[in-house]
Formats: C-alpha cells, sequence, structure tokens
C-alpha cells in the first residue's frame, strides 16, 4: 500500500476581495491508489463534521503521494 496526503480544499475570497483557497482538513491515509485514498479520506472528513457529503464543507479533495524514497 502506498501513503497519500488528502487535503479538502474550499474556495473563499481574501481580505482584498481575491479568490484564494483554504484547506478545511488534511487527512493522511494508507491506500492501493489515489481513488482509494480520496474515498477513505473523504470518509473519515465526514466523520470528523458528523455530516454525510464533504462537498458541505469543501469545493474539492486534492490526493497527492506521500511516500518516502528508502
Amino acid at each position: 500500500m502506498a501513503h497519500f496526503t488528502v487535503r479538502f480544499l474550499k474556495d473563499v475570497l481574501g481580505d482584498q476581495g481575491q479568490p484564494c483557497e483554504a484547506c478545511q482538513r488534511i487527512i493522511d491515509v494508507d491506500a492501493r491508489d489515489a481513488d482509494e485514498a480520496a474515498a477513505l479520506a473523504a470518509r473519515q472528513f465526514c466523520e470528523f463534521r458528523d455530516i454525510r457529503d464533504w462537498s458541505l464543507h469543501a469545493d474539492r479533495i486534492d490526493v497527492q503521494p506521500a511516500d518516502f524514497p528508502s
């Protein structure tokens, strides 16, 4: 299994009215691939927030491999 870092991002307006993204939560998971990592992290995100749909608090999910070379 590979290790992934999954970020839940929300588009917001900054102080000067410029669009920027805010990270709602970062979750590290072990999964076979990026799709499975997104699904596992989405489940955890919903449990943390006590919601059924992660998109109520974030606009998108960013999945990045976090494996370190041995």
